[in-house]
């Protein structure tokens, strides 16, 4: 037990060295620079960390007659998203200052007014879409109190590093996911903040519910809140064009009736979120075990 550990810590600090080495280099050459280098190396390296056989049987369960082609191009798409992801976190602080600003593109502005005017406590969902990070940082942005539920990351070294950015330039209140962060939910609740959370990741205290035709672990966080609290949704899209540019979407809110169950609400979001993975499927992380 010890020697494995031991190993998994010498891992992750090799990693961290890797992935800190490649930071310092996407700091330096810029923000066009580095995205190209970063989908360089995602789809070079990325495929060595993840099994492409569950990828490929992740896709085949949203388009079961796919042809290889596709598939492939998918999973190229993939892998070269996550690079340039990896590259943006060194200018996150760009487009929170607005240097970066002609690189992002907010359609429905006027929702987060709305929201702010009215004083309303909402829940913003998403999933990992490109630079997935955009969404609370410009909720916070607008004026708007949100705290943003986050999984941290497995190798304890990098966790470290993406927490500090996360605090200092995305959402200053980050709520990790797990029981404890439950508590954190209601609590800035009840102290007037909106949520905001990705809602494509398996979890082990979810429902298992229909996702591309196939049960699928589903966080219910959401409707929970719609039932105790009777707030709207507000599902977001961020997509990736032209390689470093980003549209985000803030859709219409969304209003469940008293009646509705924590399944069937969990079942509409999991709805707009196949929608939102229809529009681009090569901007989606498909290296999720999402159907475990």
């Amino acid at each position: 037990f010890y020697k494995k550990k031991i190993m998994k810590i010498i891992k992750y600090f090799f990693e961290f060295i890797f992935i800190g080495i490649l930071l310092l280099i996407f700091r330096i050459t810029g923000y066009r620079s580095a995205s190209n280098i970063g989908a360089f190396i995602g789809e070079k390296i990325g495929p060595l960390f993840r099994s492409k056989k569950k990828i490929i049987s992740n896709i085949k369960k949203a388009f079961p007659k796919l042809e290889e082609k596709k598939i492939n191009f998918i999973i190229k798409n993939m892998w070269s998203n996550y690079g340039r992801i990896l590259a943006d976190y060194m200018f996150i602080k760009n487009f929170r200052t607005l240097k970066l600003k002609p690189y992002l593109q907010i359609e429905g502005k006027e929702i987060f007014e709305e929201i702010k005017k009215k004083d309303e406590q909402v829940v913003f969902i998403s999933g990992h879409f490109n630079n997935f990070e955009l969404m609370a940082m410009e909720i916070e942005k607008s004026g708007i109190d949100v705290g943003a539920i986050y999984r941290p990351l497995n190798n304890i070294f990098l966790n470290k590093i993406m927490e500090k950015i996360r605090k200092s330039h995305i959402c200053k209140n980050q709520i990790k996911k797990g029981i404890s962060g439950v508590r954190e939910i209601i609590r800035l609740y009840k102290n007037g903040f909106s949520i905001a959370l990705m809602i494509d990741q398996r979890v082990s205290e979810g429902m298992k519910l229909n996702f591309f035709g196939y049960p699928a672990l589903t966080t219910t966080i959401p409707a929970q809140l719609v039932k105790k609290f009777g707030c709207r949704i507000v599902p977001v899209y961020i997509e990736r064009f032209d390689n470093l540019y980003y549209k985000m979407s803030v859709n219409k809110p969304l209003k469940f009736e008293k009646n509705q169950s924590i399944e069937d609400i969990s079942s509409i979001l999991n709805k707009e979120l196949e929608n939102m993975i229809l529009k681009n499927p090569e901007q989606w992380i498909w290296s999720h075990n999402r159907w475990k």
